[in-house]
């Protein structure tokens, strides 16, 4: 455990402090002195206990190999048994203790807006923008999690220019947050007669779904403009002036909702997906002070970056960041995404872990 000794030893050192001081009567009758604490607590504690377990082991081992210096083969045969079985949880502790030392990203358990832009690759962009609608969805189900389309602008060939979703349920931006970067799929187009193989993109942006603590928006930045929503073609869908386009100032941000009959509706999903992207642009500038930090990442914000590849004539994925390739692109694109994303959470891992 080297150097994570010291700071396991701090950390239990702060844990008995908190336990006396959440004994103090001063503490306990500041209700909100003492709910912090409290959380403080018990997030420290289940590094203690398990610190203090892997000691436990620690100091067994040290027995059970001292008494292989004696020179009595019954006990020494009893040590020997009882190393087989002790080696094995000292392993799992010096996986585990580590893992808790690294701070959670705040973000984790949020919902997620799921932004889709079809890129290069003309009516073939747009199929795999809807791919990649479709993949997302059947993994969001599966996950037990909640899709609501948010906006859409179809590209009239069953594609999408564009689709912007939100998905709800228990640490969803946890999983997710890696999806964010250019897709590429190499396959040859249903209306390519040759048979020649086409290479299009389309760019996803995953964005942890922001409330008004995490952002604060003035109304006075804001500029709103309702128009007619239509749809594919210039085709008009509805009669009356329902579509939502809001403008931040500051920022540069506009966002456009037209999917809801409602004004008030459009105007609540345009709220959600500029607040989103308002707390992303605030992050993006946080991460590039921190640069050091930015490199060390295996790719969770920069949608310019290329992340993955979907090859149809040979059916394999491949993920460039961590020299990833699974031959089995149906399953994945029919949402079996844990057998890319779970190498993915531990890379990153590792990578956290050499920071901590």
């Amino acid at each position: 455990m080297f150097d994570l000794r010291e700071k396991l030893d701090n950390l239990e050192e702060k844990y008995n402090n908190l336990n006396e001081k959440l004994s103090d009567p001063e503490v306990i009758n500041d209700s909100n002195k003492y709910q912090k604490l409290l959380k403080k607590h018990a997030k420290l504690k289940k590094i203690v206990d398990k610190y203090k377990k892997y000691k436990e082991v620690m100091n067994e081992i040290e027995e059970a190999e001292a008494i292989l210096e004696e020179d009595d083969d019954e006990m020494n045969e009893l040590a020997e048994m009882e190393l087989e079985e002790l080696e094995p949880q000292r392993e799992k502790l010096e996986e585990e203790l580590p893992i808790m030392l690294i701070p959670d990203d705040p973000d984790d358990k949020k919902n997620v807006i799921f932004e889709i832009r079809a890129g290069a690759g003309g009516d073939e962009a747009g199929l795999f923008a809807a791919d990649l609608y479709r993949m997302y969805s059947r993994y969001s189900e599966d996950q037990g999690w909640e899709v609501e389309v948010m906006n859409a602008s179809e590209s009239g060939v069953g594609g999408f220019k564009e689709i912007t979703f939100n998905v709800k349920g228990d640490d969803v931006y946890k999983y997710l947050k890696y999806e964010s970067g250019v897709h590429r799929v190499q396959r040859v187009p249903s209306t390519e007669s040759s048979g020649r193989i086409h290479t299009s993109t389309a760019t996803v942006a995953v964005l942890p779904e922001a409330e008004d603590v995490d952002v604060e928006i003035n109304e006075n930045d804001l500029e709103i403009d309702t128009f007619r929503s239509s749809g594919p073609g210039g085709q008009s869908v509805n009669t009356t002036d329902s579509a939502v386009r809001i403008t931040h100032e500051p920022t540069g941000i506009v966002v456009s909702c037209q999917d809801e009959k409602s004004q008030h509706k459009n105007k609540d999903k345009a709220m959600r997906i500029l607040r989103a992207r308002v707390k992303e642009k605030i992050e993006e500038e946080k991460r590039a002070e921190r640069d050091e930090a930015r490199k060390s990442q295996v790719g969770t914000g920069d949608r310019s970056e290329k992340i993955r590849t979907y090859n149809f004539p040979q059916g394999r994925v491949s993920d460039h960041r961590i020299n990833l390739t699974v031959h089995q692109l149906e399953k994945v694109l029919e949402g079996e995404l844990d057998m890319i994303i779970e190498p993915l959470v531990e890379e990153d891992m590792k990578k956290r872990l050499e920071k901590v």
